[in-house]
Order: structure tokens, then sequence, then C-alpha cells
């Protein structure tokens, strides 16, 4: 039997389109910004990397990072981020989410400085040293998800909750667009003002003294987005329903309220008082896994597969575009011009499909549902990553280069049209207020598990040679076709596991959580 709801929560459920909605969104979307600046901004300087540190006197190739280093410089940010957001996601509910907000941000901010900074007399410890500060940057990056999409959740009105908390995640893909535009303007600048000779013409002045600063330049550029929101953050009152619903404060939680909103609101404490007392199990009781172990595996399982192919597909866009041909080989540029090619090839896939498929689902999530929405992406994935891997040896012939970029970029646009933004928008509204930030966080962690494995993953398929390979095509191997055809398979296990999440399209989170239904007796 349904409760009567709190009037505070009420009127955020009901409120129209507000000023404070859209500051709440670009108070967390930059943090969303800054994070995946952060995470996808290592791919394009990797290759720059292994020329500066990893040239091999007398080699006839540029050097390149080994695949230790490579997997490990790739992998360590996620594996900080999957700490992070299973940390900050159950402080998150024990101290209350602006508490804790801002020092994610901090964290950010200078690990994205020191990163830049990193130190060493060998490559070897240069190396160790980014990896320490990338993992340390992960963990603050960790902390943003549950947080951000559990204070947008708990903000919003459900009518337009779905695009909100939408339009927070799709502030990723604004990052990752930065992340390309950014190295695109710095290695033109370095290019331009320090030229020098391809590989091939000299293979040692072919890597600059000045290519050391373009990757810290990159790196420390991470810092900016973050600071700038780190006011704003702190001055967010807390939300009403962790301050009624967990803190068990209603005077607060209307006051607080009432600013915002511009209205009186009663404190209720005898309700608030009610409903603490009925609602007292926990995480690992039987009550929860009867309410919403079914979703928990739905929101886990689909996040987990999901980004074992949407990081594999970030991480190594550089391999599959050499491997395709659409960048041209090392040998025949410098190491600041490779970089340069790197971040124009990501910055186009980024305008084209990345951006367009985050806000598709901004403009649609609140219309059509999460549900069709996930669905339709894991299937799009599905169909598109087999028609390039069944047909690798036709794609990547010569002639056929721009029909691959195409629909390689229609995966993209069908993970974040799809998948990528419905997986964290679904747990942030599903879940009790008192376990939200730790189910929002426990969903993460299982997608940075994922993308874990897809980091590393790919990175070993990728490896294998093709004894096929000729003269007519850019195919560098088996790797790469393997990979693609493991990552369809991931896909559709995704749109399977998909039927084990509930629609949250127009309804209260307290509708959805069950926390407006009294015990039966």
């Amino acid at each position: 039997m349904a409760r009567d709801q709190l009037e505070v929560l009420n009127a955020l459920d009901v409120a129209k389109t507000q000023w404070y909605h859209f500051t709440a969104i670009v108070v967390a979307g930059m943090g969303f910004f800054t994070d995946a600046y952060d995470l996808f901004c290592i791919s394009i300087v990797m290759k720059l990397l292994g020329r500066i540190y990893f040239h091999v006197p007398g080699s006839k190739k540029p050097g390149t990072l080994p695949p230790n280093y490579s997997a490990a410089i790739s992998g360590v940010a996620l594996v900080g981020t999957l700490f992070g957001q299973l940390f900050f996601g159950w402080l998150g509910d024990k101290l209350g989410r602006k508490k804790v907000y801002g020092l994610t941000l901090m964290l950010m901010c200078l690990c994205s400085v020191a990163s830049g900074l990193s130190f060493g007399s060998t490559p070897h410890s240069v190396m160790i040293t980014l990896c320490f500060f990338r993992f340390w940057l992960g963990f603050g990056i960790g902390g943003d998800y549950p947080l951000s999409a559990t204070i947008m959740s708990e903000y919003a009105n459900k009518k337009t909750r779905g695009a909100f908390i939408a339009a927070v995640f799709a502030m990723q893909g604004f990052g990752i667009l930065g992340a390309g535009f950014f190295s695109l303007i710095i290695s033109a600048i370095f290019d331009s003002k320090y030229p020098s000779p391809t590989y091939e013409v000299d293979p040692i002045a072919s890597v600059p003294p000045q290519a050391d600063y373009v990757w810290r330049i990159i790196l420390m550029a991470g810092a900016v987005p973050a600071a700038m929101t780190f006011y704003s953050r702190a001055k967010m009152p807390e939300t009403a329903r962790y301050t009624a619903l967990v803190a068990k404060n209603a005077e607060k939680a209307a006051s607080d309220m009432g600013k915002v909103l511009q209205k009186e609101f009663e404190g209720e404490q005898q309700k608030v008082d009610n409903i603490a007392s009925e609602t007292s199990w926990g995480l690992f009781s039987k009550e929860f896994l009867r309410r919403h172990g079914w979703h928990l595996l739905g929101t886990t399982s689909t996040w987990f597969l999901l980004d074992i192919a949407f990081y594999s597909q970030n991480l190594f866009q550089k391999d599959i575009f050499s491997a395709v041909g659409w960048i041209p080989p090392a040998q025949t540029m410098n190491a600041v011009h490779e970089c340069y090619k790197i971040a124009r090839a990501q910055t186009l896939i980024a305008i084209f499909s990345t951006v367009p498929g985050y806000w598709a689902t901004v403009l649609l999530i609140d219309r059509i549902g999460r549900f069709t929405i996930q669905l339709m992406g894991f299937a799009f994935m599905t169909i598109f990553m087999f028609v390039l891997a069944i047909k690798y040896d036709y794609w990547t012939h010569k002639d056929h280069v721009i029909g691959f970029v195409v629909i390689y970029a229609l995966t993209f646009f069908f993970a974040n049209f799809g998948p990528n933004a419905t997986t964290f928008v679904v747990p942030a509204e599903i879940f009790p207020a008192r376990l939200r930030s730790t189910c929002h966080g426990l969903s993460a962690a299982a997608g940075k598990a994922g993308a874990i494995i897809g980091a590393f993953g790919f990175l070993s398929l990728s490896q294998s040679k093709d004894p096929k390979k000729t003269d007519q095509g850019y195919s560098p191997g088996i790797g790469v076709k393997n990979a693609l055809l493991v990552l369809a398979i991931v896909n559709a296990f995704g749109f399977g596991f998909t039927f084990f999440v509930p629609e949250a399209k127009g309804k209260s989170l307290e509708d959805m959580s069950k926390e407006n239904e009294e015990e039966a007796v």
C-alpha cells in the first residue's frame, strides 16, 4: 500500500524546468567533461611516449611502447576508477553526496597536473610515475560517477529526469572532443614552430626535444575544467532526498529545497520518522534481494558488457585507424605530427558520431524510454561489429577504408545513443535513497571491470599476426578482426541482459525504489 509522498519531494518531482536544473547539469557535467578528457587523452599521446622514450638505436622502425607499458598506462586509470566508484559510492550514502563531492574534484585536479609532471631518470621510472598518478586520477574520476548521477537524479523532476541525468553524462562526449581538439592545437603549434624531419629522413631528429612538452601539456590541461567548477560544487545544497530519507532531517531538507525552489515547505518530521522505521533493510538483506536483486544484476551486467566494447574502441582507436590505413605509417611522419594525425582522427569521430549519439539520448530518453534505447543500441553495435569482423579483409583494403571508418563511427553513435548513456542513468533511478549511490557505484565499478578486460584483452588480441598479409591491404594481422568479432558477441550478451533492467520513464524515484510503499505486516 502506497504512503503519501513528502511535500518537498513531490514538489521536486512536479517542478517545471528551472534555472537550478541547468546549474546542476553544468556543475555535475563539467566533472564528466574532465573525466572523459583525462581517460581518453592518454590514447592520443601513447604513440608519442613510445617514440620519445623507447627508440632503439639502429632500428628501422620508430620507438613504440612495450606491450606491458601500453597495457599498464591504458588500464591503470581504469583500475583506479573502479576502486573510486566503490569507495565514493559507499561514502556518498554514509556521509552525504555534497560532503565528498568536492574531494573527487580536488583529487582530479591535483593528479592531472602531477601526471604531466611525471619524472624519472630512465624511461622505466617515468612510466612508473605516470602510472602512479594516473591510478589516483582514476580514483577521483571514479567518485564522480555515483555522486554526479545521484545528485542529478535527486534534483530532477520525474518528467525530464532521464534527459537531465543523460545531459550530465553527455558532457563526456564533449570531454572526448575536447581532448582531441586541444591535442590537435598543441601538436600543430609545436609541429609548425619546431619542424622536424620524418623518421625515414632522420630517425633521431624526428623526435625533437620539444615533443616531451606536448604530452605533458595535454595531460595537465585536464585540471582546468575541474578547477573551474570547484566553487560551484561547494555551494550546492545537499539533496532533499538524502537529507530527509537518509539523514532523517526533515527541517533541513525543507529549508534547503525552499531556497532552491523559492517556496516554503513544512518539515514533516513525523512522516520522515515513519518511513525510516519501516525501511531499515540494507544492501545484503533478503528484502533488498527480493526487491532489487534482479535489477542490480541487470545494471551491473549490462554496464560490464558495454564497457568491454566501449573502452576497447576508444582506447585503441589509434591502432585500428593505423591498421586500416587512415593514419599513415609512423615512418612517414615525425613524432609530433603523428600525434596531430591521431588527435585529428579522434576529433572527427567525436564530432560526427560520439557527441551526436550522446545528445540523441538526451532528446529522446524521456520519450521512448531507457529500455528501448538500450536494446536498440546493443542491437546495432552487435550488427556493425559483425559486419566489420566478418568482412574485415574487404573493409581494410585500401579502396574501402572510408567505408570501414563510417561503419566504425556508427558503432560509436549507437553506443552513446544506447547503453553507454542508459547504463549510467538507470542505476541512479531504481534503488532506494540510502543505497542509491552505493548501487550506482557497484554498477559503475562492474563497468570499469569490463573496461579493464577490454583494454588488456584488445591489446592481446590485436597483437596476433596474419601470415596472409598482402601488399594490397593494410591489415597488420588477424588480431583486430578477432577483437571485433569478440566485441560483437559481447554486445549480443548485453542485449540479452537488458531484459533484467526496469523502465523508469515518468516514475518518481520513490515509486521505482518502492520507498513510498508501506511494509506488509
